[in-house]
């Protein structure tokens, strides 16, 4: 169902660095956020993996795209109760932990709709401490053209880039400050400097 989607909505993604994903084991992948397709283009490059995002609650009344993300194993996490999100997170670090999925999220907890990298919530990396995975880093762009694209009825070229992994090795002892801090250079990195919010 998502390739056919993908297809009928002339979507071609670009994938690169895809040769530095772990050859197996789970693994949490965190991405910038451009877009409510973000998630399906990233599941249908990696459908091989078995990676299920953690995603608002909200985006699961969205009609067609609800049922698609529910059909894709997706998690709902409460941004608006602390308790409720640490909930998931202790969720998705079991899951990880258990060898039933990988899991993919957004460090900065919403679309960012300027080309800038928002500041993150850095409390979604203990994922992986907890479940001693390594973080895949990655970052998405021109998501935000396809619904444009579209009412013109012209193809749209999304880039994904895997930036790098950070071994599960070289998270223990950190906080997830120190993790954040990381995550969002190497991000940076790929995406360029102009996208570095003013307070971040």
């Amino acid at each position: 169902a998502t390739a056919c989607c993908i297809r009928l909505l002339h979507i071609h993604i670009h994938v690169d660095g895809m040769e530095k994903l772990p050859k197996d084991g789970r693994f949490l992948l965190v991405c910038n956020h451009r877009s409510n397709f973000d998630p399906i283009l990233t599941w249908q490059v990696m459908k091989e993996r078995n990676l299920a995002f953690v995603s608002k609650a909200e985006n699961f009344q969205i009609p067609i795209f609800g049922r698609i993300i529910r059909r894709c194993c997706f998690m709902a996490i409460d941004r608006e109760n602390p308790r409720n999100a640490l909930l998931t997170i202790e969720k998705a670090a079991k899951l990880i932990a258990s060898d039933e999925v990988s899991i993919g999220i957004y460090p900065e907890g919403t679309r960012s709709k300027e080309c800038v990298l928002l500041p993150f919530h850095n409390g979604v990396f203990k994922i992986a401490q907890k479940a001693n995975v390594p973080i895949v880093v990655c970052t998405i762009q021109n998501t935000r053209q396809i619904f444009r694209n579209v009412t013109h009825l012209k193809p749209t070229d999304v880039e994904l880039h895997l930036v790098d992994v950070i071994p599960a090795e070289n998270l223990k002892g950190k906080t997830t400050v120190d993790i954040g801090n990381q995550v969002y250079e190497m991000m940076i990195g790929d995406l360029g400097e102009s996208f570095r919010a003013e307070e971040a």
